[in-house]
Formats: C-alpha cells, sequence, structure tokens
C-alpha cells in the first residue's frame, strides 16, 4: 500500500496554507498514494501554546470543515487522515480525527485520549479527553488505529488498537522542543519520541505512521518564545524498521507498506501469544501501592 504523510509549517495564512495542504494531497494522490495523513490541527497555527478563549472560534466551522475535507477525499479519490477541532456545544470540545473513505464519507473518527498539559502545550484548557474508546476505522486500505500526538507515550492505547483488529497504528501529531533547549537535551527528546513508538511497532508486529508538524510556530500570547515542530516525520514497519523518514523542512513524506509483513513477524514473533493475561489484572490501577 502506497501511503502518503504531509509534513508542513503554518504560515500565518490559513487560506494560503488550505491551498498547500489541498496541493499536497493532489500531488500525492497523483503519485498514486493510497492512504494520506496529515499532520495534528493541521488547519491552523498550534494555538495551545497559550490559554485563549478566542481560540474556541476555531472549532465553530466543525461541521463545515467536516464537509470540506469530505469533499476533497472524494475529489482526490484517497483515503485521508484529518485532524481537526471538534465543537460538541458550548465549552466542550475534543482534538478529533476524522478518518474520510476514498468516495469522501466518514469512515470513523477518533477523540484524543490523553491531554498534556505542559509550558506551551495547554491542551487541557481546550480538550475534553475522549470518549470513543480506543476503536479501529475499518477503511477500504485496512483498520486504522488512529491516534493523536500524546497518545503515542502510551503502550496501552496502542495494545488496545491492535488487539481489536488494527492493521496499521496512526498518529498525527504536533511536536518540538524550544529553542533555548541544549543540543543534548533536543536529541534526547527526538529519540525518545522515535522509539517510543518504533516500540509500539516491535511490541504489536504492526506497521506505524507517525506525521508530524515542522518549522518555528511564534506564541501568540507572548508568554514564550514558541515551538520549533520538528518534523522527522516517519514510517515504520512490524520490526520497528524506518522504511521512509523526513527530515525538519516541509515534504510530502511516501512510503510503501507491505501489509504481507505484519502476519511473517507475528510468526516468528509471537507476542500476542505469550501475553499472560491472568497476571495483568493490576495494569487498570493507577500505581500499585
Amino acid at each position: 500500500m502506497k501511503v502518503a504523510l504531509v509534513q508542513r509549517k503554518y504560515n500565518r495564512n490559513s487560506k494560503k496554507n488550505l491551498k498547500k495542504t489541498i496541493s499536497s494531497i493532489e500531488k500525492a494522490s497523483l503519485k498514486g498514494s493510497e492512504l494520506i495523513v496529515l499532520q495534528e490541527l493541521h488547519q491552523n497555527e498550534y494555538f495551545c501554546q497559550s490559554e485563549a478563549t478566542d481560540f474556541f472560534k476555531y472549532a465553530n466551522s466543525w461541521i463545515e470543515d467536516v464537509e470540506f475535507w469530505s469533499k476533497i477525499a472524494k475529489k482526490y479519490g484517497v483515503v485521508l487522515v484529518t485532524s481537526l477541532f471538534e465543537k460538541r456545544t458550548e465549552g466542550l470540545y475534543h482534538n478529533t480525527a476524522v478518518v474520510f473513505e476514498r468516495d469522501g464519507s466518514i469512515a470513523g473518527k477518533y477523540r484524543k485520549m490523553h491531554i498534556p498539559d505542559d509550558p506551551g502545550f495547554y491542551e487541557k484548557f481546550y480538550f475534553t479527553p475522549g470518549d470513543l474508546g480506543f476503536e479501529p476505522i475499518q477503511t477500504s486500505v485496512g483498520k486504522l488505529g488512529v491516534l493523536i500526538c500524546w497518545d503515542q507515550w502510551y503502550p496501552e492505547a496502542a495494545r488496545l488498537m491492535t488487539l481489536k483488529g488494527a492493521d496499521i497504528l496512526i498518529y498525527p501529531t504536533a511536536i518540538g522542543w524550544f529553542d533555548e533547549d541544549s543540543k543534548k537535551e533536543k536529541k534526547r527528546q527526538l529519540d525518545s519520541w522515535t522509539t517510543i513508538q518504533r516500540s509500539h511497532a516491535i511490541a504489536n508486529g504492526i506497521p506505524v505512521i507517525s506525521c508530524n508538524r515542522v518549522g518555528f510556530e511564534e506564541d501568540a500570547s507572548g508568554v514564550i518564545d514558541g515551538i520549533r515542530f520538528w518534523g522527522n516525520s516517519f514510517v515504520c514497519g512490524p520490526q520497528g524498521e524506518i522504511i521512509a523518514q523526513a527530515g525538519k523542512k516541509e515534504t510530502i513524506l511516501y512510503a510503501e507498506i507491505d501489509e504481507k509483513r505484519t502476519k511473517e513477524v507475528r510468526d516468528i514473533w509471537p507476542f500476542l501469544r505469550d501475553r499472560r493475561i491472568d497476571a495483568y489484572v493490576d495494569i487498570s490501577k493507577r500505581y500499585c501501592d
């Protein structure tokens, strides 16, 4: 299966930003990509750097946004993974991935479950934790285990998607560092981010797609200087092997996933077979004290 990850930077102009994203989808479709993944909250800047109620207006177009990306998926005949700001009612919002089928129909959606609250990443102010569970989304290219950004640090999320039959784990993400961080610290963070997701591939015998933002985005409030999203979007196979990886610039990252590899790998590394489910009851506790 041919896949494409659209790694882009935000240029402060929503209309130009939108045109560039659509152009990338068109290019990827013309190159034969069947599955196209967009980065987290791709329609706007990463507004969670500060807490400001003005940003809730971005969710007012939720219904129109879903209709718009439905038309794009249908126009280019691709399975499209989007990341949108969902408004359910006043004061109740979600960070939501909507997956569209080739014909523009909604294959399913996932509401981000793990919500961070760190300097520059004040997502708890904006997003309510998801309530749809960890349910793979059936599409014409397979069952997609779609998760979002902060979810990538939790092996439980990846495992549950796998146990429910996901063929691929997909992470639209927005992660970066602060310029004042040391080179060693930046390297540690990037290595950790890549390693944890590759480990999900290995532990579950499943390919992983991770599509990250890229470029520097200032904090509108001025509380911090801003975040430099580090890009490095990648696709890895079921043994954690890197199939394709981007750098720190805007790009469309292409990869081909061999869907037969999962069976081959699980036959020689049967981790699911050897799970001791009789001994895992404590996993549902916050901490075993």
